[in-house]
């Protein structure tokens, strides 16, 4: 992603439309929040009016379009003369718009980004990535689990995005072009965007309390590895995985060969460090044999292991993990807790 100098537009709210039409048309690929009547998941769509109209944020996570549940890695064929494999990477990816996403959406790109492609380029990952034009919506609104502001984040961060667009008080949108990508989009559709408006976006944002302090939390976390506090915390922890499956950032996995004779696959598909198996050694011994050491695995990570290797945290503030806990565990209880 190239982050250029922010430059800013007005755009009214049918020509919101219209760019979505415009964007269809071109053969994008376009995930958006959809209501499926239980709940709001970002999901494939074709037409405007599939797009759900008040969320807060969607109950699954963005990273889907990047990080899939499951894909082939590779598959071979043993022949005569040798083996062949099929590389999917080497397969052109689709143009894949990520529309209606909230600022932590588009900001956790960036830590997953750090995991995929900072010591190693997995191409799976970086080619999708490429290909991903993010036009999010700033939150005018918030709940009791948001809490983006205590991880450097915010309901109007640009962080991530290639255009935000934040709803103003006339009704019409200040969209805000961050990237050469965005930039794009605005020279293709040059008839939909205005002049720069005069209202500040400030004050049509939603106020998220700030909880506890990164850096704080960070460096305290030194010296808290063998507190009770963990067994504590995780003791109604069930191991089911949901936080992780939700989680934006979340991107352990595990790898499965398919062996039919003469050719396989290798499939990734997603993991937890929640899960009893996860550490699980062939000789029977498990270096995280509880909940509690495994807990403390998840709140290191995010908020230890990642600040110091990559300088930003593992966690992007959305709540997703606490709102979807069926045992009710709130992550912020826990951090502000230590």
């Amino acid at each position: 992603m190239v982050v250029m100098r922010t430059e800013n537009y007005s755009i009214k709210k049918p020509s919101i439309e219209k760019l979505f039409d415009n964007l269809a048309e071109r053969g994008k690929t376009i995930y958006a929040p959809k209501n499926n009547g239980e709940r709001v998941l970002f999901q494939k769509i074709k037409n405007f009016g599939e797009m759900a109209g008040d969320y807060l944020v969607t109950a699954n996570s963005a990273k889907e379009v990047v990080f899939p549940r499951y894909e082939k890695v590779f598959s071979y064929k043993k022949t005569e003369d040798g083996i062949l494999i099929d590389d999917p990477a080497d397969i052109p990816f689709p143009e894949v718009v990520l529309w209606g996403s909230r600022p932590c959406d588009a900001a956790a790109f960036i830590p997953l980004t750090n995991i995929f492609e900072q010591d190693y380029t997995d191409n799976l990952y970086s080619n999708r990535r490429k290909n991903l034009l993010v036009l999010s919506f700033s939150c005018d609104t918030c709940d009791e689990f948001c809490f983006c502001t205590s991880v450097n984040g915010g309901p109007g961060n640009t962080a991530g995005s290639d255009i935000l667009f934040t709803k103003l008080s006339t009704g019409d949108f200040l969209a805000e072009i961050i990237t050469e990508k965005g930039k794009k989009v605005v020279e293709e559709n040059p008839s939909l965007f205005e002049a720069s408006p005069t209202e500040e976006k400030e004050g049509n944002l939603a106020k998220v309390e700030t909880r506890f302090n990164q850096d704080e939390i960070q460096a305290k976390l030194h010296e808290l590895f063998e507190d009770p506090l963990w067994a504590e915390k995780s003791r109604a922890c069930l191991g089911c995985g949901s936080c992780v499956f939700v989680c934006p950032v979340c991107s352990c996995f595990d790898i499965q060969d398919e062996a039919h004779g003469s050719h396989g696959t290798r499939l990734r598909c997603w993991d937890s460090c929640g899960f009893s198996l996860f550490t699980l050694h062939a000789s029977g011994h498990n270096p995280r044999p509880d909940q509690g050491a495994r807990w403390r695995q998840r709140i290191l990570h995010k908020f230890r292991y990642m600040p110091d290797k990559s300088k930003v945290a593992g966690c992007v503030g959305c709540g997703r993990c606490s709102r979807s806990c069926p045992a009710g565990i709130n992550i912020l209880d826990t951090v502000t807790a230590l």
